[in-house]
């Protein structure tokens, strides 16, 4: 081949390889989208910062359906007057509704009662996190003298005297109706309710009508803003711990602090766990209000214009609040199959 026709067949090739190579990267590029199609989020679940709840939990429904029954049993209060379900009453999203629980005798708490629902996903119990498990944090009420203010043998008295509860503990346990047992089929209760289902879960399974625009973008909101840093994983919070008032001192702008808002440090004594707090779980959040474990707020609005100013440290303005407090909406989930 002449040498002049084997430069131009060097240089032919080269402008063909860098051509192929442009369009190759090109292809590798996130392409836009016709503007009628509608915002999506990524594929698939682990790509996402929050994870969909199992629809089904592998639990002995035996233990669920004794578990349910200690659970409303009004007999676990001295005074025969108050259950578990007092303060957690699955038809008020799980907890009462109340600023501060009511116990035996009128007596008022010091919290916000947190909800039961899908509270097996947290990774510790209570506000200030001073239970390890949902077995751990029975003994809390049961003993609290605000609360149901009895103990365990005169529980188990009472119990006992049930030919009912004889059959179904000596059924699932080899030694009857014991603490641990009880507690053991409380927590598994517990642990069986879960909402699954909820619009947003649906929207990260792939359904693409799931969601509006407006509550895709209050999703893209929450992420841009740093909500999601303390609120994600699977229960969209309740696993990690955090002071409440990272940019502003909350509790001194409120005033009236009580020891219920010493958090950590009233477990670990340690001076920086002052006012560090158990995060909370927003799912199903537009359906317990009142918030934060004061119960001080009652609207969504205000939390998030809370959060804005006290752990972010930026003043979220009004339509962005909206955007966010619609996405909060497509977290209630199902109970049962029926929504909360």
């Amino acid at each position: 081949m002449p040498r002049r026709g084997m430069v131009m067949s060097l240089i032919l090739g080269a402008i063909a390889i860098t051509v192929l190579w442009q369009f190759g990267a090109f292809l590798l590029l996130p392409q836009p989208r016709a503007s009628s199609e509608p915002l999506s989020l990524h594929p698939l679940p682990a790509a996402e910062p929050i994870s969909p709840i199992p629809e089904f939990l592998p639990l002995d429904q035996r233990k669920v359906a004794l578990g349910s029954r200690l659970f409303h049993d009004r007999r676990f209060s001295r005074d025969n007057s108050m259950a578990c379900a007092g303060c957690h009453e699955l038809s008020k999203g799980g907890g009462d509704a109340l600023r501060h629980s009511v116990g035996i005798g009128g007596q008022r708490g010091d919290v916000n009662a947190p909800t039961v629902f899908n509270s097996g996903f947290n990774f510790r119990q209570f506000w200030n996190g001073r239970a390890e498990s949902l077995e751990d944090q029975i003994d809390g009420p049961v003993h609290h003298p605000k609360e149901l203010g009895s103990d365990w043998p005169e529980i188990i008295a009472k119990l006992k005297q049930d030919p009912g509860y004889a059959a179904e503990f000596g059924a699932l346990y080899r030694d009857g109706i014991q603490p641990g047992n009880i507690k053991d089929a409380i927590a598994t209760f517990e642990r069986s309710l879960i909402t699954p289902n909820s619009r947003f879960d649906r929207h990260l399974r792939g359904d693409r009508n799931a969601l509006t625009q407006d509550e895709i973008k209050g999703y893209r909101l929450f992420k841009g803003y740093g909500c999601i840093a303390c609120h994600q994983g699977v229960n969209v919070g309740g696993n990690l711990y955090e002071r409440l008032g990272v940019m502003r001192d909350y509790f001194k702008e409120r005033g009236n602090v009580a020891p219920a808002d010493l958090g950590r440090f009233a477990v670990t004594g340690k001076p920086e766990d002052r006012h560090v707090f158990r995060v909370p779980s927003l799912r199903n959040v537009a359906v317990t209000a009142p918030y934060f474990h004061d119960g001080s707020l009652t609207t969504l609005e205000q939390v998030v214009d809370i959060m804005g100013e006290y752990q972010l440290g930026v003043s979220i303005p009004p339509g962005d609040v909206a955007l966010i407090v619609k996405f909060l909406h497509t977290l209630t989930g199902e109970y049962d199959g029926k929504p909360l």
